[in-house]
């Protein structure tokens, strides 16, 4: 039996010990890792459909394993593991997109359209782009960011890292910090929302999130920057993480994103088209957290495409 210590390829059905390097990660990160380039939507087929068992039980992606935890791991196709070469556009936007690094962390400023990892139809995200040009270097994704969203998109480069951020990040210590342009205006310039989210996949395997009483516990900050004519600059802050969080909060105070194309309104989005904006306004500007004694801040200007929007509805162009 094998130890689940560094990245691995499998070609034949493998029991795979979890090592102490690996005690606490989430199975989906741990698969990812020990099967280099393959696409997370495979890693989560597997899962899906039972063929990766945990201690001989089905698991689900966020089961956190323990040190001397079974892994069965099928057989994946060399074909399915190889994503190709990256386009050398692509690999030039990720590597000068990089904002910080020590030995511990990196952090990049993601451009939208960039998929935080691939999956989906997405065969480079910024994980794999990342990996490809520093074939030599251990790199983690710690968060993701929705492909349309931009801004501060933190990597590990270490183990104490990785683990140790992704604890702050379950206890709720480290600060995420958004601008989004939200449709309308606010009755109060400050509010919050609180209210439980629940995932669901519609019909045609889409993947939506919704208020529900029987959802996890959210509660996201919001916070007016400026006030334009039809909408409102806000600086959101995450007091949790659910996926879609900001853009279901916003629509759920009827105040939706400008540029949703899942959860906004028809008539603003086409407003704000004629505004130039091409895609969800919802950018990363700050993320901030203490570990190991250091403090860490990273952050993201808005982006030209976004400030040229700001400018055009209050006048400035």
């Amino acid at each position: 039996m094998r130890t689940a210590t560094s990245r691995d390829t499998l070609n034949t059905v493998q029991q795979v010990q979890v090592g102490a390097d690996r005690d606490g990660q989430r199975l989906d990160n741990c698969l990812s890792a020990l099967l280099k380039g393959v696409p997370r939507s495979l890693i989560y087929r597997l899962l899906r459909t039972g063929q990766v068992r945990v201690n001989g039980k089905r698991a689900k992606p966020d089961t956190r394993l323990a040190e001397g935890d079974t892994l069965r791991i099928p057989p994946v196709r060399t074909a399915e593991r190889d994503p190709g070469t990256p386009p050398p556009g692509l690999l030039k936007r990720v590597s000068e997109a990089v904002i910080f690094e020590d030995k511990h962390f990196l952090a990049i400023d993601k451009p939208a359209g960039i998929a935080s990892h691939g999956g989906s139809g997405i065969s480079h995200g910024a994980i794999e782009l990342l990996r490809a040009a520093r074939p030599n270097e251990s790199l983690e994704l710690v968060h993701r960011l929705d492909r349309d969203t931009s801004g501060v998109l933190v990597f590990a480069r270490s183990r104490a890292g990785l683990t140790g951020l992704q604890a702050l990040i379950r206890e709720g210590a480290v600060t995420k910090q958004y601008l989004a342009l939200l449709t309308g205006h606010p009755r109060r310039g400050k509010f919050d929302v609180n209210a439980p989210l629940r995932k669901f996949v519609l019909q045609g395997g889409e993947r939506m999130v919704r208020v529900a009483d029987d959802g996890k516990p959210a509660l996201t900050f919001f916070r007016e920057v400026q006030r334009l004519s039809d909408d409102c600059l806000m600086q959101v802050t995450l007091d949790t993480g659910r996926t879609h969080q900001i853009r279901v909060h916003a629509a759920h105070a009827g105040h939706p994103l400008g540029g949703d194309p899942k959860y906004g309104e028809r008539e603003a989005n086409q407003r704000l088209r004629k505004a130039g904006l091409k895609r969800l306004f919802l950018h990363a500007a700050r993320f901030e957290f203490e570990l190991g004694g250091k403090a860490y801040s990273f952050s993201a200007p808005l982006p030209d495409d976004l400030k040229a929007v700001i400018d055009r509805l209050a006048g400035h162009a």
